[in-house]
């Protein structure tokens, strides 16, 4: 693989701290704040509707460091979910009976226990969700991985920014667009995206400064380039906006272009979006066991808002869950992200 670019907190880059991100964003004059956009659409204040899917984040190691993610992960940073923090995920996805165990990261893969929370999360009888950038499950040491998941039937969310090398390198770092292809066809190769049951879905994100197409007409079009260019197959393609924080932060920062991107979401507020957003059945848990509504407020170290538990530790006491399955979610000017046309979630458009 080609250049890994530092992260922002290796280069000590003004937006790596999570207040500044979210002081930039304050300063953006929108139209409407995000709340005032909720009460136009009867959401203010915007409530959780229960618990069905367990997001865990088990750290920020990652084998890529591409121009526009959201966690600032790459081969320099050190946090890893530990042990005990893993152990109470674990107790709260089977004492509750939570539907899905969604796993993220960085690259999940670079955990050191991440067959254990893989085979763990499928004993419990959960939908297991794996997010893989692709190019992790050829590294040498993770060789085994893709026959892990195959074994325990987990769905594979492949995040690949188009079919083509140009855009996907440009993004991701030089050569990763050729090892993705080479990933997607040992998934296919073991029954993934065949129709067989093993889910593959591709995650693709714009390479520039606007919204998703029409997440329908674009599978159509990725299922026909990816059979006829590369003999490969899949099932869903989830279509996500890039996120206004972190290193696409960054990246609009540089061109002078946050007040213009930021007002193009907000001005693209979809109340159905609103409606139907991910974080309204969603648990995050950080790599030291903190609560949040989303990965995006994780990274911008927002907390839940109200008396709702505020670590999984908590959330493990009796009363937990109810106070969790009806909280009232914490929201900042990046929620447009996710409210804007379509929609946007970790499962591509949501109206």
């Amino acid at each position: 693989m080609g250049r890994i670019l530092a992260t922002l907190e290796k280069r000590l880059a003004p937006l790596s701290s999570a207040d500044a991100q979210l002081d930039r964003l304050h300063q953006v004059a929108l139209p409407s704040s995000f709340a005032e956009s909720l009460a136009t659409a009867g959401l203010f204040p915007l409530r959780a509707t229960g618990v069905d899917i367990l997001q865990i984040n088990v750290g920020r190691r990652c084998n890529q460091t591409c121009r526009h993610c959201h966690v600032d992960a790459g081969p320099d940073r050190k946090e890893v979910m530990p042990r005990e923090v893993l152990e109470a995920c674990l107790t709260f996805l089977g004492t509750h009976r939570v539907r899905t165990f969604d796993i993220t990261g960085g690259a999940p893969e670079l955990h050191p226990d991440f067959r254990e929370i893989v085979s763990r999360g499928a004993g419990s009888g959960a939908h297991v969700m794996h997010r893989c950038n692709l190019t992790a499950i050829l590294l040498p040491n993770y060789s085994d991985i893709p026959a892990l998941l195959a074994r325990h039937r987990v769905e594979v969310v492949a995040s690949l920014p188009y079919f083509q090398s140009s855009e996907t390198d440009a993004q991701r770092g030089e050569g990763v667009f050729e090892e993705s292809i080479e990933a997607l066809r040992l998934l296919n190769g073991l029954g993934y995206g065949r129709g067989e049951g093993l889910q593959l879905n591709l995650v693709a994100n714009p390479v520039g400064t606007f919204l998703p197409g029409n997440q329908e007409a674009l599978e159509a079009r990725w299922k026909k380039e990816m059979l006829r260019r590369y003999g490969i197959t899949f099932d869903r393609l989830y279509t996500i906006t890039n996120m206004p924080i972190s290193r696409f932060l960054e990246f609009l920062d540089e061109r002078g272009k946050v007040e213009e991107y930021l007002t193009m979401l907000a001005n693209a507020f979809n109340p159905s979006a609103a409606a139907g957003v991910m974080c309204r059945g969603t648990l995050s848990v950080s790599y030291d066991g903190a609560l949040h509504d989303c990965d995006f407020n994780q990274m911008l170290e927002m907390p839940l808002a109200g008396l709702a538990p505020r670590t999984i530790f908590e959330a493990l006491e009796p009363e937990g869950l109810a106070a969790l399955s009806s909280r009232e979610i914490a929201i900042a000017p990046h929620c447009y992200g996710c409210t804007a046309g379509a929609g946007s979630s970790c499962g591509g458009a949501v109206a």
